[in-house]
């Protein structure tokens, strides 16, 4: 199952949705507050060490980057919200630029949220929830850096987000991840193997 991912390569990124690539075949976006993991989880997803960059200042993903994973299935990095140390306009374009993806973009079939499990739900988190809760977009929620709890809290903190993720967004599914440790690591592989339609190929096959 891994081994599709690990084909993902890079295709572009652009600051602005309207160079996107052809709004055609399908595709889950990966969205998250800065230094949520997203960089490292897309390369612990795909088996690759260095398919999205990661960089130790948060905030520096301000393109949305899309990759190729097999012909007409994508998986898209959207820029990090939420870091202090970027100016307000910068912000509030970013804001809009995701909003503009998550309710217009036709070809999205799913969106990856990824919180720290320390700090789960934070404003911009349940901005994100709303907005594909009203777009009616599958959402799957990765508490990312699981390996910084012990089994216990992390438990924990997974029950108190489900707990609020049934107000936010009832249909949203949710799991603990750790790039770090690989936990959690397949099952995040087959939700994106439903949304993006292997699933079926494998059954088939």
């Amino acid at each position: 199952m891994g081994n599709t991912y690990q084909q993902t390569r890079f295709l572009l990124g652009t600051p602005d949705t309207r160079r996107a690539p052809p709004d055609t075949g399908v595709e889950v976006a990966f969205a998250g507050r800065s230094n949520a993991g997203k960089s490292s989880a897309l390369n612990t997803i795909t088996g690759q060490r260095s398919l999205a960059r990661i960089s130790k200042a948060p905030g520096r993903t301000r393109e949305i980057n899309f990759f190729e994973v097999t012909e007409g299935r994508r998986l898209v990095d959207l820029p990090g919200y939420g870091y202090a140390k970027v100016s307000k306009s910068v912000k509030q374009d970013w804001q809009k630029n995701i909003a503009r993806y998550l309710e217009r973009r036709q070809s999205l079939c799913g969106v990856i949220l990824l919180m720290d499990v320390r700090h789960p739900l934070k404003d911009h988190d349940r901005q994100v929830l709303a907005w594909c809760r009203a777009a009616d977009l599958p959402t799957h929620v990765l508490l990312t850096k699981a390996d910084k709890l012990k089994r216990g809290p992390a438990k924990a903190a997974l029950l108190k987000t489900a707990r609020e993720l049934a107000t936010l967004h009832p249909a949203a599914t949710l799991q603990l991840f750790s790039s770090h440790t690989g936990e959690g690591t397949e099952t995040v592989q087959q939700q994106l193997d439903d949304w993006l339609g292997y699933s079926a190929e494998y059954e088939e096959s």
